[in-house]
């Protein structure tokens, strides 16, 4: 039995995850729950216990904010594919999947990861399939793990950035004064996020003003 799901669609800063669990079900640690109910400290317990037993298999794909903002794709397609790598890594042919839906049509959603995975793999797709399938809620737990890390790594780079949601007000400060200072963007920033562009606009009105 394979689980996948990912975590970091929507911000503005950093990269979304996706991550696949292949384990027997004897294998997941008890308390395994949507990442979403779990603490921080609770996630990381959870999956340094995934990945470290060797009856479970773990994949995880990092999608780029510039692979987001790439303009021939769309957050729809980058999930299946995100969703599609993670599982390819630890699938075998006749694997049971479950995806947590991507997709306001999860059907639709199904297909598209199958057909795009790098194996023969029985595939079912349900939103909120991390509140109901212990597999897909231990890849919710190691997706949302590993984006956290990839944020703090961009605290230590940069500062305090938030959280890297749109709704963070550290986050919006943040990018307001990388803006202010250098004139443009970070590169951990996803530029066609409105976000960037109500920035962009409001340092804009700002140079103007004071000239």
């Amino acid at each position: 039995m394979i689980g996948a799901d990912e975590a970091g669609k929507g911000p503005v800063l950093g990269p979304m995850v996706a991550a696949a669990v292949r384990a027997p079900d004897a294998a997941l640690p008890d308390g395994v729950d949507d990442s979403k109910r779990l603490s921080a400290t609770r996630r990381r317990e959870l999956a340094d216990r995934l990945r470290g037993d060797d009856a479970v298999d773990v994949g995880v794909a990092v999608v780029t904010p510039a692979r987001i903002d790439d303009p021939e794709t769309d957050m729809n397609g980058v999930t299946v594919a995100a969703q599609a790598e993670a599982i390819t890594a630890v699938a075998a042919d006749g694997d049971s999947v479950v995806v947590d839906a991507g997709d306001v049509d999860a059907g639709r959603f199904g297909r598209r990861v199958r057909e795009a995975v790098g194996a023969t793999v029985e595939m079912r797709a349900e939103h909120r399939a991390d509140e109901h399938y212990a597999h897909v809620a231990a890849a919710s737990v190691v997706a949302k793990v590993e984006r956290d890390t990839r944020i703090e790594a961009l605290t230590e780079a940069y500062g305090d950035v938030g959280s890297g949601y749109p709704s963070d007000e550290q986050t919006r400060t943040f990018l307001a004064e990388y803006v202010d200072e250098h004139g443009r963007l970070p590169a951990c920033a996803r530029a066609s996020w409105a976000t960037c562009d109500d920035v962009l606009a409001a340092a804009e009105q700002s140079s103007l003003a004071d000239f």
